[in-house]
């Protein structure tokens, strides 16, 4: 389990920041390795595959805009969680 808060404080751009791409990236990879945990012990929770589907698409999501306005930041944050090459 982690903890939300420190996340936040991690990828925050200033001291108020919750909703930044970077913040809500950082929720997102947090939430779904947590998930991909989950569904390495419970194979047959389809449910819950379905959901981790919908985290995936909406992290991919927020990385294209990031990528798309900038990507300085978008490289920044890629290295940190190592997603992509």
């Amino acid at each position: 389990m982690y903890d939300k808060s420190e996340v936040i404080k991690k990828f925050a751009l200033h001291e108020k920041d919750t909703g930044s791409p970077e913040v809500q990236v950082a929720i997102l990879t947090n939430r779904i390795n947590e998930l991909g945990q989950h569904l390495n012990s419970h194979v047959k929770d389809f449910h819950s595959r379905r959901g981790l589907l919908g985290l995936v698409s909406r992290r991919r999501k927020l990385l294209d805009y990031l990528k798309r306005v900038g990507h300085e930041r978008y490289s920044t944050l890629i290295k940190s969680f190592g997603l992509r090459k």
